[in-house]
């Protein structure tokens, strides 16, 4: 989901310029904090936000035993509702979990965030991104698993998880009941801050930059869309969770099944330079053309933009797959390393080959007889640049492309509002959840008419923030996840573990 280098219009006076003065000191703090650089492609020294996913992927794949590999067939399994009992516990089904969060993380990233690091980084930055949403795949499996097996039903039957439940509760059972506190809130307090900005405002700002390039009418009434968008939303989210993955679960086999076909078709007509693509990214990614230097850009632009992309390390894909029926809070956890498979190894990886292969990534030059990479892009237009590579084969699809802006950011909105609303009714009560949701959807009808950048990097890094708390605390309660792993999958081996379909 998470795509934050855009170039947006700066309008003087009114609203966007005074909300601007209000957050771009913020901005500026968050980012010196995270060690976030807001503008890409300027050096390559490695934020600290995402060495930190990065390292605590690492180190959960090697805790839990490689398990983004060996549960990944028992996760199609499960996804597939061979295991579903009925009478599990929750409010949606593992395949349900999974679109909510899905609907979540495959967005804009994946059609703008890839086009940037390649532009910036090179075809190389392919590579490492893949290599990151591996990583991901056992963050996923951790976070996940913990939100199930934190979770609280409520009177009502809702039921209550994520990381400020495991962050909160599973670190006072270590006797840490204070820095889970803190912990807890502080990952609370990012969540709602990330699903009103990088969330919400966000989603629709851009999806509406997109739109009005192929519908120039919505350029002069921004408000339209932004009042289309709410109403749309609001049908949505006032219906909970049960409504949002009911939502979920069509729009995103849909639009993924879109999107990667025609991946596919461009993929098809040009076959016979598919291996030279797959030759030019793996060279790009190990060979430093421009020195040491040069590789760790590379480098740094892989993993930077799947982080952005499939959220692994984030905490916020607990919130949606503690609400699944299972048994089984580690059954729940192998579902969702699906996730970044989904999302980073597959739609952005398809989306990368398609700007390669088709060129639109580049120009080069020729300085002393050799090829020389000039970046495409110098305004940071991920989209255009996707546009670009699509329509030079396809010359409607950039068309059916802003529908797909569209429909990604609306089902990234509906999860957004869900993990914010959670987080909400968290730290003030159940009884308050109307409130939040009325002011999600006075922020979904903003984002259509603020143009202020710093009021939307400060929502995605919000969003980057959240990482700090819940990655401490996997590390914390990884021990805990790796016993319950272990019983799991005995059981799983010995045939102890019931398939009901």
């Amino acid at each position: 989901m998470l795509f934050l280098p855009a170039t947006l219009s700066e309008e003087p006076g009114g609203l966007s310029t005074a909300i601007d003065n209000a957050t771009g000191a913020i901005v500026e703090v968050l980012a010196s904090v995270f060690f976030y650089d807001i503008h890409p492609g300027e050096n390559e020294e490695i934020p600290l936000v995402v060495a930190w996913l990065v390292v605590g992927a690492i180190f959960l794949t090697l805790r839990m035993g490689f398990i983004n590999l060996r549960g990944f067939v028992h996760a199609i399994q499960v996804t597939r509702g061979k295991f579903d009992n009925p009478a599990d516990e929750g409010e949606v089904s593992h395949f349900q979990a999974l679109a909510s969060a899905l609907s979540a993380t495959v967005g804009l990233g994946n059609i703008a965030g890839v086009a940037i690091a390649v532009s910036i980084g090179g075809p190389g930055a392919i590579f490492w991104m893949i290599l990151a949403g591996f990583l991901g795949m056992s963050s996923k499996f951790v976070e996940c698993t913990l939100g199930q097996k934190y979770r609280e039903t409520r009177p009502d039957g809702r039921v209550m998880g994520g990381a400020m439940f495991y962050l909160s509760n599973g670190l006072k059972e270590k006797g840490m009941g204070k820095l889970g506190k803190v912990l807890a809130v502080m990952f609370a307090v990012l969540c709602i801050g990330g699903s009103f900005g990088g969330g919400n405002t966000f989603q629709v700002n851009q999806s509406l930059n997109a739109l009005q390039e192929t519908i120039p009418w919505f350029a002069d009434h921004r408000a339209v869309y932004g009042l289309i968008m709410t109403a749309l939303v609001g049908v949505v989210i006032l219906g909970g969770i049960k409504r949002i993955a009911a939502t979920a679960e069509k729009i995103v086999p849909a639009m993924c099944g879109i999107y990667v076909a025609a991946c596919l078709y461009i993929l098809i007509v040009k076959a016979d330079v598919v291996p030279a693509a797959f030759g030019t990214i793996f060279d790009s990614a190990f060979t430093a053309t421009a020195g040491y230097g040069g590789f760790i850009g590379v480098l740094v632009q892989g993993f930077k933009r799947a982080a952005f992309s499939n959220e692994a390390g984030v905490g916020s894909a607990a919130i949606a797959h503690s609400a699944a029926k299972t048994e089984y809070p580690v059954r729940e956890g192998i579902v969702a390393l699906l996730e970044p498979f989904i999302d980073t190894i597959i739609v952005c990886t398809m989306t990368g080959l398609v700007i390669v292969i088709t060129g639109a990534y580049s120009s080069e030059t020729l300085v002393d007889g050799q090829a020389v990479f000039a970046p495409y892009l110098t305004n940071a237009n991920g989209a255009g640049l996707t546009s670009v590579a699509f329509g030079s084969v396809i010359s409607w699809f950039p068309a059916v492309l802003a529908a797909a802006v569209v429909l990604f950011a609306f089902s990234t909105m509906i999860s957004w509002s869900y993990y914010g609303e959670r987080c909400w009714a968290w730290l003030f009560g159940d009884g308050s959840s109307l409130i939040y949701r009325v002011l999600f959807l006075v922020m979904t009808f903003l984002g259509s008419i603020i143009t202020s950048q710093n009021v939307l990097d400060f929502g995605d890094l919000m969003i980057l923030g959240m990482a700090f708390p819940n990655i401490l605390g996997l590390y914390i309660l990884s021990g805990g996840v790796r016993e319950d792993l272990n019983s799991y999958w005995k059981k799983l081996k010995s045939g102890k573990l019931k398939m009901y379909k």
